[in-house]
């Protein structure tokens, strides 16, 4: 049997690799997160690893004995709501003394960053994790991070992320009930919703609100008035009002996925000399500053979104220490903010 290593040895991969009965290249590809060795092996490695208190230039960073950097991807940097979660990153950040960098998805980095690039690359930059913001990472994309231990956090994801995985968002469903409720309590009774990406875990929720404040004042849920399938910007709120246009009855009220939605619609409105909200109430989800400062201003169902990101940050950073997560799952309260764009329904 292979002599232990010693507790207070400073220990190496070749101190490693003869524990564990491997050469060092391999105790090498299981540092780095390579695929080329077989699970078997993996594990034995990695438990004398932990074993010996070895630690890899990530864990070495999170523990401060040189610069923490946190990689953030979002997919687009022109949105108020990325903003916000952003600014709430950063003011984390600072606290911390953590470096961010922020590094923005779309088809032109596809080919360059798949995850497997990522992942490798923050292993040899010695960054110590990833915050992941409205983007959907399947459980494929994200295998390359956890064989690597890095730490990830996704906020408002857009699919449901394995249970492993830490997930930052808002209380969805009671939002959307909110907001209905409130429209509801102004009298009207045709209200349609006009979401963002169909499927997405945060739409569907948004959406099941609405349906169960309609149902629960016995409104029935009418299929024509429900416009999802685009994503979470202006252009999805201008085609669903025109969707809505072309119906024979038009509902009295709009309750939008998103404020960037809801922006869109109220653009779109005033093209059509639809009153916002004399002719047609309408109101977003998110509580952006874009919100407030729009005419009118916009009532919208406000998300915690510099929160969001705070938390994202504290959650990696524990992850990256080591520390064991109470949950996976971190949902923070959602309020209504109502303002001008709310009334009730035309004579």
């Amino acid at each position: 049997m292979a002599t232990k290593i010693p507790e207070r040895a400073k220990p190496t991969l070749a101190s490693v690799a003869q524990q564990a009965g491997v050469s060092v290249p391999t105790v090498s590809k299981v540092v780095n997160g390579r695929e080329d060795v077989s699970p078997d092996t993996r594990e034995r490695v990695l438990a004398v690893l932990q074993q010996a208190g070895y630690q890899s230039p990530l864990q070495r960073r999170s523990s401060g004995e040189t610069g923490t950097v946190v990689e953030v991807v979002i997919d687009v940097l022109d949105s108020a709501y990325t903003i916000q979660v952003l600014n709430g990153v950063l003011q984390s950040a600072a606290d911390a003394d953590v470096e961010i960098l922020v590094s923005v998805t779309g088809p032109a980095s596809e080919g360059r960053r798949s995850p497997e690039r990522r992942a490798q690359r923050m292993v040899d930059e010695g960054r110590v994790g990833m915050i992941v913001v409205t983007s959907a990472f399947s459980e494929t994309q994200l295998h390359p991070f956890r064989r690597r231990q890095i730490p990830v956090v996704v906020i408002d994801p857009l699919n449901p992320p394995s249970a492993d995985v830490v997930s930052i968002g808002a209380t969805n469903w009671a939002g959307g009930k909110a907001a209905t409720e409130h429209l509801l309590e102004l009298g009207h009774r045709r209200i349609a919703y006009i979401g963002g990406i169909e499927k997405a875990e945060c739409n569907q929720a948004r959406l099941h609100g609405y349906m169960a404040a309609l149902m629960a004042h016995g409104v029935q849920v009418d299929p024509q008035y429900i416009y999802s399938g685009g994503r979470f910007r202006r252009e999805s709120g201008v085609k669903g009002l025109k969707a809505l246009l072309e119906l024979d009855k038009l509902p009295t009220a709009i309750f939008a996925g998103s404020d960037t939605i809801a922006l869109g619609i109220l653009g779109e409105a005033a093209r059509h000399g639809i009153r916002v909200p004399e002719d047609l109430s309408l109101i977003g989800f998110d509580g952006t500053n874009q919100g407030e400062e729009s005419v009118p201003s916009l009532s919208s169902v406000a998300q915690p979104l510099e929160e969001m990101g705070r938390a994202a940050l504290r959650s990696v950073l524990r992850q990256a220490r080591g520390e064991v997560l109470d949950s996976h799952r971190v949902e923070l309260a959602t309020h209504l903010i109502v303002r001008d764009s709310t009334a009730p329904p035309p004579a």
